[in-house]
This record gives C-alpha cells, sequence and structure tokens, in this order.
C-alpha cells in the first residue's frame, strides 16, 4: 500500500511533466481523492491508508496539507509508487487533470463520502470529520473505469481482446 505523501508527490510532478504547470494545492487534494476512488473501482483496494477531511471545497488530505508548496513538496523517506498505483494516478491527471480546480470541488460536493463527512456542519464550514473509506467505496461503485491510455473502459477491454 502506498502512503499519500508518495501519491501526492507523484501526481505533483506528473501533472507538472504533462502540463509545464504547477498544479494548485486544491486541484492536487482533489486528483488525490480521485486516485483513491478510482483504486477501490478498479482493484477493490485503497491507494493508500490515510484518510481526507471534509473540507467546505471537498476533500482534503492533512499531510499533504502540511507539506505543499508552489515549490515542490519536502519530506523524508520519498519512496517511488507501485506501476500499479502510479498508472491509476496517472490516468486520473489523464482524466480530470485539465479540469479547473473548482470544477473538481464541484464534483467532489456530489461524492456520498463527502457529503456525509459534513452532516452537521453549516454550508461554508469548514470541516475536519473524516471521510469514511466506505463511503468513499460507494462513491466508486458508480464510476465506470476509464483507461485514458487505451480510450477504451476497463469493461471493454476483454472484448478487445486485452487482458486486464
Amino acid at each position: 500500500m502506498e502512503r499519500i505523501i508518495d501519491v501526492a508527490q507523484y501526481i505533483y510532478d506528473e501533472y507538472k511533466r504533462q502540463s509545464g504547470e504547477v498544479i494548485d494545492e486544491m486541484k492536487l487534494h482533489k486528483l488525490l481523492y480521485l486516485s483513491q476512488r478510482e483504486s477501490l473501482a478498479i482493484t477493490n483496494e485503497p491507494m493508500f491508508p490515510e484518510a481526507f477531511e471534509g473540507w467546505k471545497y471537498g476533500p482534503v488530505s492533512k499531510e499533504v496539507r502540511a507539506l505543499y508548496t508552489e515549490d515542490g513538496m519536502y519530506y523524508e523517506n520519498k519512496k517511488s509508487l507501485s506501476a500499479e498505483a502510479s498508472y491509476i494516478a496517472k490516468n486520473v491527471i489523464l482524466q480530470y487533470g485539465g479540469l479547473a480546480s473548482w470544477k473538481l470541488s464541484e464534483i467532489s460536493h456530489k461524492e456520498i463520502s463527502w457529503r456525509n463527512a459534513r452532516k452537521n456542519l453549516v454550508a461554508g464550514e469548514n470541516g475536519s470529520e473524516p471521510l469514511s473509506i466506505d463511503d468513499i467505496r460507494k462513491d466508486a461503485e458508480k464510476v465506470r473505469p476509464y483507461d485514458s491510455m487505451y480510450d477504451m473502459y476497463y469493461d471493454e477491454f476483454e472484448d478487445a481482446g486485452v487482458a486486464q
């Protein structure tokens, strides 16, 4: 299993490589959430064990928030991601990285996990209740995983003669 900070670093670096721009913090958190959701949709396993908080603009990781700067993320013992995790995260960047941060925030506000973490909060209140992994799993159930590199949905691979 990966660490959320290593997944965040991968997304930070890969987004910069693909777009030539530094990813803003809000977009980083949303792409992290979507990577977790996609991992659950594809493998039925979380990519990382750390939780998100139900912040007013969508899911946020305290660990990543503490390390993020526009110049990079600085922490000790950086680790490379597994091939599977990097593939999923890269695919999330290809699918969602072109969307504005606020659009990604709107998407996250429709998620069961975020809404449940904010049940007892007033609109606009920050919130720190963790998103339940079981709720993220419910969000993953409504996703039809798409492979941006092959331009196919995962459930179409068998029809195309490609092994999953």
